[in-house]
């Protein structure tokens, strides 16, 4: 049998860093996990081929090839899903999907031969059975939540390391709050499930064998949702990390409730996590009731980003407007706690309905749905009807992304952040890095009309911090494509001005 795995594009998004991924010679941030631990739950004696269409073209040849053909993809994909569905039907190829997009609207679907819906160690091994009888379903999905201490290292022998960024892998699924926005729990659960230690460590030898060496993202749903585990985990971690002087520096997903532990804090600063994702959404208390985001009510959320950014690790953030509770002041508001904090990398959205969460079956039963969600929360789209007003939430959502974009701003959080932050990452140097710096130096630092507040941010930090100069490069060479975005949003990019404020 040959399977054929395709992983459809993202369109341009806050995400896309197409300017960034340029300097770094690389062609995506990341290769598509999912698909390459599917592969590895295939029979080992069916030949496997992955096309990532973020990385090069899907061709009819490859198409040809296939007996089946395994297609995966989140909601901000569903456009190109569609096209490779429609290309393999064209071509007499059977597809069976499964995925993010296709566990919450494989209805929209058409030219599917085969659903593997949900968790697919659960359900993949069901298909696989009745392929091999010759009875294959359209449709497989189940609730159950499998031990994941069975899932198998992702084939990374399918892929060019090379192509990408960043290094996914996975240790827990799962997020123990339950977030009305948030469609988590309807993927993996509220009770997150471990891999073991030992399974965790020979994920990243795997990585290690195949020549990795730089970023590793741990895709987790929230990596403290049970932090009784990491704990254990983390040492051999860190041990992991000292043997072989230190080959991976961490990035991850965490709730706020991480600065309550210093010990947790000090375990990841030792085993190399240089940075954390956090969703802190917004300063309004209200707000965070009415989405229950209740990990996040009584603290003070300013104080928990200093307290991460002191024990090492830069916080990078997610932040939503649109709220029933929130009123017009919120923009100012969100603009004045991203200043103040030092979030450089603020990822400012707005509300999205995602299909079958709490927020949309509240929407729904209101009739304030308008359409179904391109996935994409950043693009002014809004799918559901806000208290405010649509036109007053898209014009105070773009007064954040044009005011915290603007040079002065930027420059002005990433002073802050260099301020807060003490620096504990190691990092080893690649050629390639030293590449990218001086391809920055040149397109940027010298070409680019943002040379000045590239030289700004990055002799500040070499004079006041020096230890921080490699994060302080990093955010100067993502404002590029960050003042891309800005324009490209407020004005459909009829122009590149933004605010000087």
């Amino acid at each position: 049998m040959k399977i054929l795995l395709v992983y459809p594009e993202y369109p341009a998004t806050f995400f896309s860093l197409k300017h960034t991924i340029g300097l770094l010679s690389k062609k995506a941030f990341f290769p598509p996990l999912g698909l390459l631990t599917i592969a590895a739950m295939l029979p080992a004696d069916w030949e496997k081929k992955l096309v990532d269409t973020n990385v090069r073209a899907l061709e009819d040849s490859d198409i040809a090839w296939a007996d089946l053909v395994f297609v995966s993809a989140m909601i901000v994909q569903k456009k190109s899903a569609k096209e490779i569905i429609g290309r393999c039907r064209a071509m007499g190829k059977k597809v069976v999907a499964g995925g993010p997009v296709f566990t919450t609207q494989h209805e929209q679907f058409e030219g599917v031969d085969h659903f593997v819906l949900n968790e697919a160690e659960v359900t993949l091994p069901l298909f696989l059975e009745d392929v091999r009888n010759g009875n294959a379903k359209q449709l497989y999905t189940s609730a159950e939540r499998p031990d994941v201490t069975k899932t198998p290292v992702p084939l990374w022998n399918l892929i060019d390391l090379n192509d990408y960024a960043t290094a996914p892998v996975q240790y827990s699924r799962g997020c123990p709050f339950d977030c009305e926005f948030c469609d988590i729990i309807i993927m993996n659960g509220r009770i997150p499930r471990a891999k073991t230690p030992e399974q965790f460590i020979r994920e990243m030898q795997a990585l290690y064998d195949w020549g990795w060496r730089g970023e590793v993202l741990i895709v987790d749903d929230n990596f403290i949702g049970n932090k009784a585990n990491v704990k254990k985990m983390l040492p051999l971690m860190i041990t992991w990390q000292k043997e072989r002087k230190y080959p991976f520096r961490f990035f991850t997903e965490a709730s706020t409730n991480l600065a309550d532990d210093a010990e947790l804090m000090r375990m990841m600063s030792e085993a190399n996590f240089s940075r954390v994702f956090l969703g802190i959404e917004t300063p309004n208390v209200d707000s965070l009731k009415e989405c229950g985001k209740l990990q996040n009510v009584s603290r003070n959320l300013a104080e928990t980003v200093r307290t991460i950014q002191k024990n090492g690790l830069q916080v990078f953030a997610g932040f939503i407007v649109g709220f029933d509770s929130d009123d017009e002041s919120v923009f100012e508001t969100q603009i004045n706690f991203i200043q103040q904090t030092g979030i450089v990398f603020a990822v400012a959205g707005h509300l999205m309905a995602l299909p079958q969460t709490r927020l949309w079956h509240r929407l729904k039963a209101e009739g304030r749905l308008l359409s179904d969600t391109t996935g994409e929360h950043t693009d002014g789209s809004l799918n559901f009807m806000p208290r405010m007003g649509k036109e007053k939430l898209i014009a105070g959502y773009k007064k954040i992304i044009s005011t915290v974009y603007s040079p002065k701003l930027y420059c002005q959080r990433i002073d802050t952040f260099i301020k807060n932050y003490i620096p504990t990452v190691r990092r080893r140097v690649s050629k390639q890095e030293i590449r990218a710096f001086l391809m920055s130096v040149w397109k940027i630092g010298i070409l680019s009309e943002a040379r000045l507040l590239y030289w700004r941010i990055i002799l500040k930090a070499a004079f006041t911090k020096p230890k921080a100069l490699p994060e302080a490069v990093e955010l100067a060479v993502l404002w590029p494509d960050f003042k891309k975005f800005a324009a490209t949003l407020i004005s459909g990019s009829q122009s590149t001005a933004l605010p000087t404020r």
